[in-house]
């Protein structure tokens, strides 16, 4: 059972008050608060040991990279990788998944599938390509009610090439049944990149068990730093790549005619990176690993279903996805048909401070095709209480009424 008061103690913004109203925030989807542990980590880097991590000999640089060390190790134990060697830091998900689009071997006619709920992240990366190199992409199109379909997808992976599908969707919070078409896809040869960017935050995710190929996911939304993301890869596929980025650190040397790269994960990492950052990064798994992913769903749910069943009760509001609030994780889309719902979530700010996300979710694709004009997004996370839930929805009722 998750500790209320105490784990929000690690959370300095709950102390804050705008206008005599305490912050509640409903946004963690977009970005994950911070506790104060991470925040820590990262300042002690600076003042402790500020140096370069695998490049200096002397003992501020050793300790940096010791720290690298632990974290890639924590990070890999996390998601139960064999090795930390099959762990690339990034800046985020959507630069791991450019890594694989334009390290991956592609050539023309190769075929590339999607789902109809992709981020942005991971669909105009495969239409670059598909305009570059003549690839083809296509797109698994969800059944009426938004979930998976399993079969259609057993079709369209005959003759594929990748597989590269969002885990759980920002839109709407549902999941796709990843061991299932995971398998499906090895058996039709093909390999899987899974969008772990909304998944890793809120449940426990193991890359033996699913027997992923690759796995992308960032630091911002699963309590850590900005700027901070991860890019799994299964170590044999990680040696296939090319790499993306080539520069400082990448090499094992060089003269004036040629080079060797280093092998995986170092080969992937150019120039100096976010020591502070990754180092957060590390104190945010342990965190996590802490708290538990147990209690953390339990909560979630606990809080989506109470605001899920309060919403259905006003007529005009229509929720994205599926009804049942144990199928959509910490997240409620909904939207008033014809109504801006930016408008929504300025009154929230503006009366209660309440903070969510409104506009199309980087899924400007899915909006598009059902001509909706955008949604307001709750997304909450384990530091979030009843007692917040209760004046979101009070909040929504008198908007309601104004409108």
């Amino acid at each position: 059972m998750i500790d209320e008061v105490k784990i929000r103690k690690d959370f300095p913004i709950f102390d804050k008050n705008i206008n005599g109203k305490p912050v509640v925030y409903f946004d963690s989807a977009c970005m994950s608060l911070k506790p104060r542990q991470v925040v820590e980590a990262m300042s002690e880097y600076y003042f402790d040991y500020p140096a370069c991590a695998g490049r200096s000999s002397h003992r501020l640089g050793e300790m940096a990279t010791k720290k690298i060390k632990e974290t890639r190790q924590s990070v890999a134990q996390f998601i139960n990788a064999k090795s930390e060697k099959e762990i690339v830091f990034t800046r985020n998900t959507t630069e791991s998944i450019n890594l694989v689009a334009n390290s991956f071997d592609l050539k023309a006619g190769d075929l590339v599938l999607t789902t109809d709920k992709e981020h942005n992240s991971n669909l105009i990366p495969w239409q670059l390509l598909s305009k570059r190199k003549s690839i083809r992409h296509e797109i698994v199109k969800s059944k009426e009610d938004g979930e998976f379909d399993v079969e259609l997808f057993k079709e369209m992976v005959k003759g594929a090439k990748l597989v590269s599908m969002v885990h759980r969707s920002n839109l709407d919070g549902t999941a796709i049944p990843a061991k299932e078409i995971i398998k499906i896809a090895h058996e039709n040869g093909a390999l899987v990149l899974l969008d772990a960017a909304q998944s890793i935050p809120h449940q426990k995710v193991d890359v033996k068990d699913l027997d992923v190929d690759f796995l992308a996911f960032s630091g911002h939304k699963m309590l850590g730093p900005t700027g901070t993301g991860v890019l799994y890869g299964k170590y044999k596929l990680l040696e296939e790549l090319e790499p993306f980025l080539v520069g400082g650190d990448t090499v094992e040397y060089s003269t004036y005619k040629e080079y060797k790269m280093l092998l995986p994960p170092e080969k992937f990492e150019a120039g100096l990176q976010d020591y502070a950052g990754i180092i957060g990064l590390g104190v945010a798994v342990k965190y996590l690993q802490l708290v538990g992913f147990d209690d953390i769903q339990d909560h979630e749910f606990k809080l989506n279903r109470y605001i899920t069943e309060e919403l259905i009760k006003i007529p005009r509001i229509k929720i994205i996805g599926p009804t049942n609030s144990a199928l959509r994780s910490g997240i409620i889309s909904f939207y008033i048909e014809g109504l801006n719902m930016n408008q929504f979530a300025v009154m929230l700010d503006s009366m209660s401070n309440v903070m969510i996300r409104s506009g199309r979710h980087c899924v400007h694709s899915w909006f598009d095709a059902r001509g909706i004009i955008n949604s307001a997004r709750v997304s909450l996370y384990f530091y979030n209480t009843m007692k917040e839930a209760k004046i979101f929805v009070e909040s929504i009722n008198k908007i309601i009424k104004i409108i």
